[in-house]
């Protein structure tokens, strides 16, 4: 049997594997499903219509999958999905999607979210992110994976922070930022490549130069996108895999990307 403590408030239709270890005073909700080694330490609220995965550490005074704070919702059936081996630190809420979206909000696995991160309706988060304490992330907003928040930044609706790419602390996303690129600011502006993110990956001196060539290609020698794009493809996609990255970042961007 899993490991409910008995002061718990557990919904009768909700689903606990019987390895998941449920804390003091938590509080789950009806539709709730939680996976298997996954851990809600104490005082944890999971309100309803939320799937949580497997080995999953959340910690006291969360709120997961809550409903949102769009104006326009009503009630409607939405969802919150969790993936794996997320750790959810302190005073964290998650909030399910809308239906003006897809009417769900998604996390995937092996992420980090520190105390007091905000992650609204219709999110999707990507894997192996870490996004630090009291970073709020608005409706709508795609995150990749492998990427880096720093603490107390805001995320405008809508944008898209590609994979592999660095935010430094306190700064404002009002746009797009692309694959690799480390940001910061208010409003936020490029400084140059994630180098150090990918020495700790290993990658090679040959990729990295080629990444390097890259983003001066597309920030630092006044090309328009149309012209950077072409130099991207035909040059240096051959020479480098990754480039592609940072090709789809420019083409998908409908709000124009950090520069």
């Amino acid at each position: 049997m899993s490991q409910i403590h008995p002061t718990a408030i557990i919904a009768p239709d909700a689903t606990i594997h019987e390895t998941a270890v449920i804390g003091p005073y938590c509080i789950i909700g009806e539709a709730v499903t939680i996976g298997a080694h996954t851990t809600l330490h104490r005082h944890v609220v999971v309100t309803r219509n939320t799937l949580i995965g497997e080995h999953n550490q959340i910690y006291q005074f969360a709120s997961i999958g809550e409903d949102c704070q769009d104006l326009k919702y009503a009630g409607e059936t939405t969802w919150l999905e969790i993936g794996d081996h997320n750790v959810i630190r302190e005073a964290c809420s998650f909030h399910r999607g809308t239906i003006q979206d897809k009417a769900l909000t998604k996390i995937g696995s092996h992420n980090l979210f520190m105390v007091n991160t905000h992650v609204a309706h219709d999110c999707v988060v990507g894997d192996h992110n870490v996004i630090a304490n009291n970073v709020g992330v608005a409706g709508h907003v795609h995150i990749g994976s492998h990427t880096i928040i720093g603490g107390n930044s805001g995320i405008h609706q809508f944008c898209c922070i590609d994979d592999y790419s660095l935010i430094g602390g306190a700064s404002l996303i009002l746009k797009d930022v692309a694959a690799f690129t480390m940001v910061s600011g208010n409003p936020a502006s490029a400084h140059g490549l994630n180098i150090e993110g990918m020495r700790r990956k290993g990658w090679s001196k040959e990729t990295i130069n080629v990444l390097r060539q890259a983003y001066r290609t597309i920030f630092r020698i006044g090309l328009t996108t149309k012209q950077a794009l072409v130099i991207l493809e035909e040059e240096m996609l051959p020479k480098e895999p990754k480039v592609a990255l940072l090709i789809n970042s420019l083409k998908n961007s409908k709000r124009g990307v950090v520069r």
